[in-house]
């Protein structure tokens, strides 16, 4: 017996019917028109087609025998972090959990740094920003913000890998319009449904994911963006002073979470066409491509500020070239419930003063 094709209509969901005199698909039930040629095209992304991101080099350079020369690598017996720093360089504590470390080896088969990002803001300019991050924050200990010092500051170049890639996507998005209106004595709420499609190809440049295990990925992501013009060729030479993090996630293991930015980017960028015309839009299937992807290895600058208040460290990170600063801060228990009582407080009177309005003064 043959089969029965059923198309779907992306408003409503009834079963779409062929218009011969139109020579389009039509909903007997909201009306709504679709082309055929239209249809074909979204088949590709409704069916779902998997995702297809392949990537064509990685980095493969190597340190050379003079540029090791003078360069230790430290090595953290507490969290395992390893850190590359000239043999000038007092490097006494970890920046990272702050123990002791102390010197492992000279290099060994490590890739060598495309890319390096030079400081540009200095230790002072850390400490001020740090004390900006204070500033308005209405929950955080008077103690904190007036007494507690920072117990240590360093900058360090953390390893990022950068990927380059040309996309070709596809989106489908859900999107919806509301109406309300009132009739006599009946309000009335009509939620309109759209199937939006849009497609294209896109060039990315250094999408950056960090290749260190030290921090999350969303914290170092956090103080992003970095400016890719100021990135020169590497020398040793920009380490003098500095640490410099190993990596310990490599360009391979790293392309899922390049893979994952590219896809939410594609989503977002694309549906910047559509949402002005709608007041809900959603992406609902995608088909991401990628090809010519290519990787490069960068050092990129980072101040690291470590601070203890109550037993409990706090770290702060701070953009070495921006000067943005990330941090989470303690929270005051005793001025947070104050903040809770008023806020309770505010709301019952409200509710109380809303109830007066509509039944009067002796409604109690």
């Amino acid at each position: 017996m043959p089969e029965l094709l059923d198309y779907k209509c992306p408003n409503c969901g009834g079963a779409l019917e062929f218009n011969s005199s139109d020579q389009k698909l039509k909903c007997p039930y909201c009306d709504s028109e679709i082309d055929v040629a239209a249809l074909k095209e979204m088949d590709t992304v409704l069916a779902g087609e998997p995702d297809r991101m392949e990537w064509d080099s990685m980095p493969d350079s190597e340190w050379s025998d003079s540029e090791t020369d003078g360069m230790n690598v430290y090595a953290c017996n507490s969290c395992g972090g390893e850190i590359i720093a000239d043999e000038t360089t007092a490097a006494t504590s970890c920046p990272y959990c702050g123990n002791p470390v102390v010197m492992k080896s000279r290099f060994s088969g490590d890739l060598r740094p495309d890319l390096v990002i030079p400081f540009k803001l200095n230790k002072e300019d850390a400490k001020k920003a740090l004390l900006k991050h204070y500033e308005g924050k209405k929950l955080l200990p008077k103690i904190f913000k007036d007494k507690n010092h920072i117990d240590e500051i360093k900058g360090v170049y953390v390893p990022f890998w950068l990927f380059d890639s040309d996309v070709d996507a596809a989106v489908n998005y859900d999107a919806t319009n509301i109406r309300t209106w009132r009739s006599g004595d009946y309000n009335y709420t009509e939620t309109s449904h759209y199937s939006i499609y849009r497609e294209g190809v896109i060039g990315f440049d250094n999408i950056p994911v960090d290749g260190s295990t030290k921090f999350a990925d969303e914290l170092m992501e956090s103080i992003e963006p970095f400016d890719m013009k100021d990135a020169v060729d590497f020398q040793t030479a920009y380490l003098a002073g500095y640490l410099a993090d190993k990596y310990d996630v490599d360009a391979q293991t790293s392309i899922e979470r390049a893979n994952g930015r590219i896809k939410n980017s594609v989503e977002s960028y694309f549906q910047t066409t559509v949402s002005a015309a709608y007041e809900s839009v959603t992406p609902s299937s995608s088909s991401v491509k990628t090809s010519s992807g290519r990787s490069k290895y960068a050092l990129l600058p980072v101040w690291l500020l470590n601070t203890t208040y109550n037993g409990e460290k706090y770290t702060f990170a701070m953009n070495g070239q921006t000067g943005k600063l990330v941090g989470d801060l303690p929270i005051d228990k005793g001025i947070l419930k104050k903040y809770i009582v008023l806020s309770a407080a505010g709301i019952f009177a409200a509710a109380m003063g809303l109830l007066g309005f509509f039944f009067g003064p002796y409604a109690f």
